[in-house]
């Protein structure tokens, strides 16, 4: 219950941009507001955002009533159905572990939301169907279209009632049983088309890695279903994403899972004689898995085939008949006086289910535990190392960010999200030009890559190519115009290259897109410093700490007005601060030196300013600064070697007001030994300076 938010959580719970009316609006009227058009879902979410924000437990406790209220759907069902068992069969469903995904997930609304229509829905057209009368039917289709509007899945109702009543009455009449679900079919199958383009176009679930052709398709829809039905019976392995099968039709043995699929209804078929139950049970377990069979394009096929979530409805196809079956044979087959033994038994399977559930539970406590739990029972799952990559990077520890990402590229070297973050990763280190070759290879995998363009474009700059820069955000932003961090980015670029009232527009943009965007806000402030506003940046700088109290940057320009206006203890409290975020950002280790160092403090500060050049072999300027503290602690031959260090670096970045500074001052310092009368020079090569 206390659980945070994991992988694509923050998709579903309704973003910054549209949680207000005109998002409500969006989310029903535009196709690509959301990550997959089921306004009804996230219109639930939108509401439940303006009860309890970003807290977890008000999408949990939805998620558990709304399962709750599915079984209590599912138990109304099969007493109207008058199917034995129903209480154990209710129960199961309740409390097996490949139901904790569907619960346990915020994401998997969507399957505890519909299944909760798609059962209401069956009840009344139930109810329609003993009375006939209108009311019954009409409330059938309203719920039946409610849950079309929460995942598709739904569509598959009209199918599940034929077979139903093919059970109850051994044939199906056109006239009572076809006719009335016709507009049941007609509306599901136009969402299941529409789905299908959307799963395809707007979210993905196209290219290399769902080309099968139609034999492959045939065996892999062969096998699912028994993948589900061994986990149903032996819940013992279940995993957030399971290894992602090789389908080959030249592997014999692929052959068995189909051929046992025809056998299995075959031998249903034959047994209806005698017994309809089991191949009506089959029936609706296979049809309600049919979306998800293989014959469809699903985007989750690109890290598996199969996943728990997807039979949250189609278990019932197997537990309802195992119920019924165990419930028939305690009643025919074991004597009134011992009956109490196979309550005990039923007892028994329900609390080892309970417990297997509260353990399979303990994964979704957090995206960490998610990931590195998925990662120990799959080691080959590409897209959790990539995800616990990002995880780490957005902790701060980019270092173990790349090696799960080299890892993911080695199991699945076209991963453009993996060669992308990578990317990332290697821009946040210091190593730009090497972030470049993977961003550049992630757009040759992915073309329309908006984000890619964002990582290049910040590598560029990084590398002092802002202008290429400036065209990369741009391209990113007419891919995704609503792209906060694209925004910021191409401020930052605009700035640089001395386009300051295009920057702030930008800046602006991606805080009305991402109000508690720090970022911006810290940028914003550096403009209006560079204007010599140092009030003013001042205020933005706090209002950026104050949304990300985190944000090294911030911590860091903030101690630098601090430092201008003489309140010299509280800027090395924020480079301080600066540090502890960031240990190796080579800016604040040098202006922390440079205060230290007009503080009487020189050890301090020279260990700050060798900290910086460790961190960054280039920076000149903390050169320099190291330079005149050891000039002014009379370490001579110290204080020459890193202006002359200073001084190749000054040259080789065209620094030629600095190379000239420097010349003077190492020529003084060589008239100064010539002649130990002269005094010595009053300051260094450029001062102690941030």
């Amino acid at each position: 219950m206390q659980g945070g938010f994991v992988w694509d959580d923050d998709a579903h719970v309704t973003r910054p941009d549209l949680r207000s009316w005109e998002g409500l609006y969006r989310i029903w009227f535009d196709l690509g507001a959301t990550q997959q058009y089921y306004p009804l879902l996230h219109s639930a979410f939108w509401i439940e955002h303006q009860l309890w924000g970003d807290q977890t437990l008000g999408y949990h406790l939805v998620n558990l009533l709304l399962h709750l209220g599915a079984t209590g759907l599912a138990y109304l069902v099969l007493r109207t159905l008058q199917i034995p068992g129903a209480p154990l069969a209710a129960a199961i469903f309740a409390l097996h572990p490949v139901q904790v995904e569907s619960v346990a997930w915020i994401t998997e609304q969507k399957n505890t939301l519909s299944a909760t229509f798609y059962l209401g829905a069956m009840l009344a057209y139930l109810r329609f169907d003993q009375t006939r009368r209108r009311p019954p039917y009409a409330l059938a289709l309203a719920l039946f279209v409610l849950g079309l509007l929460s995942k598709t899945v739904t569509a598959t109702l009209p199918a599940a009632l034929l077979v139903i009543f093919w059970w109850q009455r051994a044939r199906l009449s056109w006239q009572r049983d076809v006719l009335p679900v016709l507009p049941f079919f007609v509306l599901g199958g136009a969402a299941g088309l529409f789905t299908a383009w959307a799963e395809r176009t707007l979210i993905g679930a196209e290219g290399q890695a769902f080309d099968l052709t139609l034999i492959e398709r045939c065996l892999l829809a062969g096998r699912v279903p028994w993948f589900y039905l061994g986990n149903l019976i032996w819940p013992a392995n279940l995993i957030f994403i399971y290894p992602r099968w090789e389908v080959d039709p030249w592997i014999w043995w692929q052959w068995l899972f189909p051929v046992a699929s025809v056998a299995m209804l075959i031998g249903l078929w034959l047994l209806r004689r005698w017994r309809r139950g089991p191949l009506a049970g089959w029936l609706l377990f296979v049809g309600t898995l049919f979306p998800v069979l293989g014959f469809l394009n699903v985007y989750p096929f690109l890290f598996s085939f199969v996943a728990d979530h997807f039979q949250y409805l189609a278990s019932l196809g197997i537990i309802v008949p195992t119920a019924a079956a165990l419930s028939m044979a305690g009643a025919r087959l074991v004597p009134r006086e011992t009956r109490w033994a196979g309550t005990v038994i039923c007892l028994a399977v329900l609390g080892t289910l309970a417990t297997l559930t509260w353990r399979q539970s303990g994964m979704y406590r957090d995206a960490l535990t998610l990931y590195e739990t998925t990662i120990d029972r799959n080691p080959g799952s590409w897209m959790a190392h990539t995800n616990l990559g990002k995880l780490l990077m957005d902790k701060g520890r980019p270092q173990e960010a790349i090696e799960h990402y080299q890892h993911a590229l080695r199991i699945n070297p076209g991963i453009a999200e993996a060669q992308n973050n990578l990317g990332d990763a290697l821009i946040k280190i210091g190593r730009p030009q090497e972030a470049i070759e993977h961003c550049e290879e992630a757009l040759r995998l992915k073309p329309s890559f908006a984000e890619a363009h964002d990582s290049l474009g910040l590598a560029l700059a990084r590398t002092g190519r802002s202008r290429e820069a400036i065209e990369h955000y741009l391209q990113a932003l007419r891919l995704k115009p609503e792209f906060p961090e694209a925004h910021n980015n191409l401020g930052v670029s605009l700035a640089s290259t001395g386009r300051p009232q295009e920057a702030v527009r930008h800046f602006e943009e991606a805080l009305r897109l991402k109000p508690d965007y720090a970022e911006p806000r810290n940028n914003l402030g550096n403009l209006l410093a560079d204007a010599g506003s140092t009030q003013d940046a001042m205020e933005y700088y706090l209002r950026a700490l104050k949304v990300n109290p985190d944000l090294a940057e911030a911590h860091n320009n903030l101690g630098k007005i601090l430092d201008e206006k003489g309140r010299t203890q509280e800027a090395i409290e924020h480079f301080q601060r600066a540090l502890q975020i960031t240990p190796n950002f080579a800016e604040a280790h040098n202006n922390l030196g440079a205060v230290l160092a007009k503080e009487g403090r020189p050890q301090e500060a020279i260990e700050h300013f060798q900290g910086a050049i460790q961190i960054n072999p280039q920076y000149t300027k903390a050169y320099t600064n190291l330079a005149l503290v050891y000039a002014q602690m009379h370490r001579s031959s110290e204080a020459t070697a890193a202006a002359q260090k200073a001084l190749n670096l000054a040259r080789s970045q065209g620094q030629t007001a600095l190379v000239e500074k420097i010349e003077d001052w190492l020529a003084t310092r060589r008239s100064q030994h010539a002649n130990p009368h002269d005094p010595s020079p009053r300051s260094g090569p450029v001062g102690p300076s941030r």
